[in-house]
């Protein structure tokens, strides 16, 4: 659409004030010309890297195409909003095995409501200052065949790290994008160099190896998809590696050096619920369903059901310290749920064993050294 009445570079700044007064950091107009992804998306496709995510192959290169998806769609209206909680103890969760590792980004209220409540008022907003009510607009938040981050880099909200997240000089990585889809032609902000340069720091600390080659993630292996997408079992060779991440994992974040620039959220929606901030692995595992339903009502984890958030926790378990605790409580869950959980419990408790048949060995062993030196003989003895 265009009205010569009206001053689009004006009515792009004013787009970009309207956004940070709603609470996003950072707005960025592009174009909707995508074709330059359509080949790498098809290649990632055909290579199977999206797992069981069925629903990015649905809609073909729509995803590519904004005006397939939205009729009559001319610009795109990019925006960032950081999430990075106070206090969020990363390497405290990480480095204790008895305690639950949830991704920071859903510690706090779901960011699809949040993210999209606001862009429909920036959009009402335009609409209102084109005196124009019947504008067709449509926000989206990681929702709908969308390629957020090709659209986020040519706004200019940042370039496209090895790990494929979109990085800001500024922000680092800890934030959501969301995008607003309009029927007019705005002025286009430019995409800023990628800053990465030699760093693979992303790639050599993924603990699955997910990262295949820069800039290309294979889902089977990321914990993040293992963890939240991935309905079924989770594949043996990735359980250990897991470690204590029962919900996502932000390690390709955590060692990015530009996330030494990210600054605390100022949205109190995403302030972590007490109930997820540092939790224990055996708390977390006591939950019955209704009790999880309560806990997460209105947060994203809620998404993923029940019976994954225990199949998710029964391997955390496993990877923790040997302990009486843990394996009556496992066993008390056997049968319980479904068979696809009760496997997971099988596997936890095998690595449980395992442990404390190790803790008994070396128990053995140090009691026989304490004998020698008792009685004077050699210590190898």
């Amino acid at each position: 659409m265009t009205d010569t009445s009206i001053n689009y570079y004006q009515l792009a700044e004013k787009i970009k004030a309207w956004g940070k007064e709603l609470g996003f950091q950072q707005v960025g107009i592009s174009d909707i010309d995508l074709s330059d992804q359509e080949a790498p998306f098809l290649t990632w496709l055909e290579k199977g890297l999206h797992g069981n995510m069925e629903f990015m192959a649905r809609h073909g290169l729509k995803r590519c195409r904004p005006a397939e998806l939205l009729p009559g769609t001319l610009s795109v209206v990019s925006v960032r909003m950081d999430y990075l909680p106070p206090n969020a103890s990363f390497a405290t969760n990480l480095s204790n095995p008895d305690t639950a590792y949830i991704s920071r980004y859903a510690l706090g209220r779901d960011y699809h409501k949040v993210l999209r409540n606001q862009l429909k008022k920036l959009g009402e907003k335009i609409a209102e200052e084109i005196d124009d009510q019947d504008m067709v607009f449509r926000p989206f938040v990681d929702s709908a065949p969308v390629l957020e981050r090709p659209l986020a880099e040519k706004a200019g909200l940042g370039w496209t790290g090895k790990h494929s997240l979109i990085l800001n000089q500024d922000a680092g990585s800890w934030f959501f994008l969301g995008e607003l889809f309009l029927p007019i032609q705005l002025p286009t902000d430019k995409k800023v160099e990628e800053q990465c340069g030699s760093c693979v720091a992303c790639m050599t600390i993924c603990p699955t190896q997910a990262i295949t080659a820069p800039y290309t993630v294979d889902s089977n292996r990321c914990i993040s998809y293992l963890t939240i997408e991935l309905k079924e079992a989770i594949p043996v060779e990735f359980r250990e590696a897991m470690g204590n991440r029962i919900y996502g994992c932000d390690d390709c974040q955590l060692i990015c050096p530009w996330n030494r620039h990210a600054e605390i959220t100022k949205q109190p929606d995403f302030m972590p619920r007490d109930a997820l901030h540092n939790p224990d692995l055996l708390n977390l595992w006591e939950w019955t369903e209704a009790q999880f339903l309560k806990t997460t009502e209105g947060s994203p984890i809620r998404r993923i059901g029940y019976e994954c958030w225990t199949r998710n926790i029964a391997v955390g378990l496993g990877n923790a310290p040997y302990s009486v605790a843990v394996v009556s409580a496992l066993q008390d869950k056997l049968g319980q749920i479904s068979p696809m959980v009760d496997e997971h419990i099988e596997w936890a408790l095998t690595q449980q064993h395992k442990k404390a048949a190790e803790a008994g060995v070396e128990n053995r062993k140090l009691k026989r050294l304490i004998k020698a030196v008792k009685v004077g003989l050699p210590r190898d003895a």
